[in-house]
């Protein structure tokens, strides 16, 4: 059975064989992490954490035995069986029925400021009633300090004590007797001690955050203690996670800021609190879950806009030092949220690079870049099922290549489908506008056309000189 020593053992072995090997410009880590998943990254079978206090905190007396040590490294390549840790239950019980979000929190005492309160009133708040039956809210206090505590329970129980008793709200903490050593941790990028020893407990504080919230909901949404929210982030999340119908996608990132908004699956839970866990004096957090993401093979970024989830923190948790950092992205009312249904897409433009057709029509960062498009040449858009359009709207060009717009262009709508080639098309098309200075925007479509819509169309109707960036498309439908 894997113990908390044996980390430690295999880390001073880690130390050991660096010094070993030349410097190389391929991290260390990146190699370990990457030997381990691959190793067995699917293998299932009893690992867990051992509850041994005394086992945590001793050091090892002898050396490691090489053979010994590639056992327990095999030992360790399971991420996929839960942490045996007893958490205390402060307010709320277990959920008795799973939803589809968990939004987790980790808080501490702070030198200056307490935005915790604050953060829970903003989910409950910008959500509506519908969308509270769906969310569920996990705070962990994890603080050593048991005074601190009682008195944020007691506050949070009676500001919350209606969603408490709804089951939209727990209260946990984890002993400090299941915690690693925190003392005496190495120093990467020569980070003064206290700083060290306050972010690796804060990769533990949400491991142990992560590994409760596992099995409560379909899916997981990582905040801070300080943060406000966007109106309606979950009807704005659940259209996104439909929109990506069918793609592969380890984390979706809602803010640009730290760990604020990184959404996962909750199948990949328990994998994730193993990686902070093993790693925990390593690195920040934010950087853990960049290379947790690319490890498992997604390998850009997938962030949308405008951010749902802004930081509104001034004291850090950390000394209380200043942290002004804000989301320029993120906007508090988002009344006009794309629903974008799942379809196909298909361009016969010369497309630059990977800047494919897709990329146009999710609400990703990214956009769609051809080369100079032609007279009669087509940007199609096909739904898996027909709908009923309220709204289009599609906005080319960015802010700094701003003449690669479509400069002469309409945009059709098609029923009655046939196959066609390699892929479907439409038999019929009607035109619904020109584009006006790169954009097109038109509402009461469903009011317009006689038929439910299963393809669209954007038509070049003059060759250009210019390449072609379509930033965006966006469906409201009925």
């Amino acid at each position: 059975m894997f113990k908390f020593h044996q980390v430690k053992h295999i880390f001073e072995i880690l130390d050991k064989m660096r010094c070993l090997r030349k410097r190389s410009t391929v991290s260390f880590l990146g190699i370990l992490v990457i030997l381990l998943l691959f190793m067995n990254l699917y293998i299932e079978d009893s690992y867990v954490l051992e509850g041994d206090k005394q086992l945590i905190r001793e050091s090892s007396t002898h050396q490691p035995n090489p053979e010994r040590y590639v056992h327990t490294f095999k030992d360790l390549s399971n991420f996929s069986g839960a942490i045996n840790v007893t958490y205390r239950y402060l307010a709320g019980m277990p959920l008795q029925r799973k939803r589809f979000l968990t939004i987790g929190l980790s808080s501490v005492k702070r030198k200056k400021g307490n935005y915790l309160l604050e953060t829970i009133k903003s989910i409950f708040e910008q959500s509506s009633y519908e969308e509270l039956k769906e969310i569920s809210v996990v705070v962990h206090l994890a603080d050593f300090n048991s005074s601190w505590r009682e008195v944020m329970v007691q506050d949070i129980t009676q500001k919350f004590a209606h969603h408490i008793i709804a089951g939209r709200l727990m209260v946990i903490h984890a002993p400090e007797e299941y915690y690693p050593i925190l003392n005496g941790l190495k120093r990467n990028y020569n980070d003064p001690e206290d700083r060290v020893r306050f972010r690796s407990k804060q990769n533990v504080d949400y491991a142990f955050l992560i590994n409760f919230c596992a099995n409560i909901s379909d899916y997981y949404v990582m905040l801070e203690d300080d943060v406000r929210c966007s109106k309606n982030f979950l009807t704005a999340i659940k259209k996104v996670i439909t929109s990506l119908e069918g793609t592969y996608w380890v984390t979706l990132e809602f803010s640009k800021l730290g760990y604020i908004g990184k959404l996962y699956h909750s199948h990949d839970l328990p994998r994730l609190a193993h990686f902070l866990l093993m790693f925990y004096q390593e690195m920040p957090c934010d950087w853990l879950l960049s290379h947790f993401r690319g490890l498992l093979a997604q390998k850009n970024v997938i962030r949308f806009k405008p951010s749902l989830f802004q930081h509104m923190g001034y004291y850090s948790s950390y000394k209380g030092t200043e942290n002004k950092l804000k989301d320029d992205d993120f906007e508090e009312e988002l009344f006009d949220i794309p629903d974008n249904p799942p379809a196909s897409l298909y361009t016969n433009m010369s497309v630059f690079e990977n800047y494919d057709a897709s990329k146009a029509y999710s609400s990703v960062d990214e956009y769609f870049w051809g080369k100079s498009p032609s007279t009669g040449d087509v940007f199609v858009i096909i739904f898996e099922n027909p709908i009923i359009i309220k709204k289009i709207k599609v906005n080319t060009g960015t802010e700094d290549r701003q003449n690669d717009i479509l400069h002469h262009g309409a945009l059709d709508v098609g029923g009655n489908i046939i196959p066609f080639k390699q892929n479907r098309q439409c038999s019929t098309y009607i035109r619904l506008g020109e584009f006006k200075n790169g954009n097109f925007e038109i509402s009461d479509v469903n009011q317009k056309i006689p038929f439910d819509v299963h393809c669209m169309r954007i038509h070049v109707t003059k060759t250009q000189k210019e390449w072609l960036i379509i930033r965006s498309i966006s469906i409201w439908t009925s």
